[in-house]
């Protein structure tokens, strides 16, 4: 009997090596060795040829692009958490399956927020650049040098009480913080109760009496700019908020006037509304120690690109086995 053909994959970024060797293995893979983004008429191209496309969460795969698919193109195989770079609704009108890769980034970007929750108050990376920059500008230690906010005690809330919310929770408790979240529902009373967390119905007035405010909620049309202008000045001039779920969750204008003008205390940024451009006010206030921002550093463990890729083989060979896609992602799920 004659070998099936093995599908046409295209894969739009660099991944780990061992991803890319087993897709080699099971695929006829065309890998993007440079790691150069893909052009729009390169995304054209590998849409009229694949079987399937691996795009990131930087490749925009719209009803444009999607509208030029050829008739082998049976699936978008998401090297991501999100689907919020794809057009879902599109995808499924021509009959072409997306899926993600959910679930193996929680406990990685938890580490990272619960990171900059410890940095942004205690002005870590000011303080490293002092030592870095050098002329004399630290002439030994003082009672009154670079004084930061105690963590202890403080009230944090987080918005968005899913797996990686729920992850920082745990961490956060452990370092003595109070945890507050507003969610669109209420979690299980039993995680509740383990977190002593309290819930707010009021994003409103949860954003108005905290010290540190987390985003780990998901983008959608309902969340663009959640924390707008008229929010963040709900927030105390002695507050902080840490933002490692996506950019544009954040009005970053006002951010920036906000925390120049002294009505905040500062920011720790992983992530940004235009990326890979980052909001210049933004960077001037990093210059001044006001914020710390970090270029999209989340999720971004050897151990975790690894599982991201070999969710992407599973549901890929899942496919063309003819089975349904353990993290098939649908329309009305987006």
């Amino acid at each position: 009997m004659a070998s099936r053909k093995k599908p046409v994959v295209v894969i739009m970024r660099k991944l780990p090596d061992a991803i890319e060797t087993r897709m080699r293995e099971l695929f006829e893979a065309h890998l993007n060795l440079d790691d150069r983004p893909m052009s729009q008429s390169d995304l054209v191209k590998a849409v009229g040829e694949a079987d399937v496309i691996v795009p990131t969460v930087t490749d925009r795969i719209d009803a444009a692009v999607i509208a030029q698919a050829g008739p082998d193109l049976k699936m978008i195989a998401n090297f991501g958490n999100g689907v919020n770079n794809i057009d879902v609704a599109a995808a499924a009108g021509k009959g072409i399956v997306v899926t993600n890769t959910p679930n193996v980034l929680t406990e990685d970007t938890a580490d990272m927020t619960m990171a900059l929750i410890l940095a942004v108050p205690r002005r870590l990376t000011e303080g490293a650049g002092i030592l870095l920059e050098g002329d004399g500008k630290w002439s030994g230690w003082s009672p009154t040098w670079m004084l930061g906010r105690r963590i202890w005690g403080k009230r944090l809330g987080i918005v968005g009480m899913g797996r990686i919310g729920t992850a920082v929770a745990r961490r956060a408790k452990a370092f003595g913080l109070s945890i507050h979240y507003h969610n669109r529902h209420r979690v299980a009373p039993p995680m509740e109760d383990a977190l002593e967390a309290t819930y707010w119905e009021s994003l409103d007035q949860m954003l108005a009496r905290m010290d540190i405010i987390s985003i780990n909620c998901p983008s959608t049309p309902a969340t663009f700019h959640l924390l707008s202008a008229r929010r963040l000045a709900l927030m105390q001039p002695t507050a902080y908020i840490v933002n490692t779920a996506r950019g544009e969750i954040i009005d970053e204008d006002a951010l920036a006037q906000l925390i120049q003008d002294g009505k905040l205390a500062g920011a720790g940024l992983d992530v940004f509304e235009k990326e890979p451009a980052v909001n210049s006010r933004l960077l001037k206030l990093a210059a001044r120690g006001k914020v710390i921002v970090l270029p999209h550093m989340g999720s971004a463990t050897i151990e975790g690109r690894i599982d991201m890729g070999e969710k992407v083989i599973i549901n890929i060979r899942a496919f063309f086995d003819g089975h349904r896609p353990p993290d098939r992602v649908l329309p009305n799920k987006v």
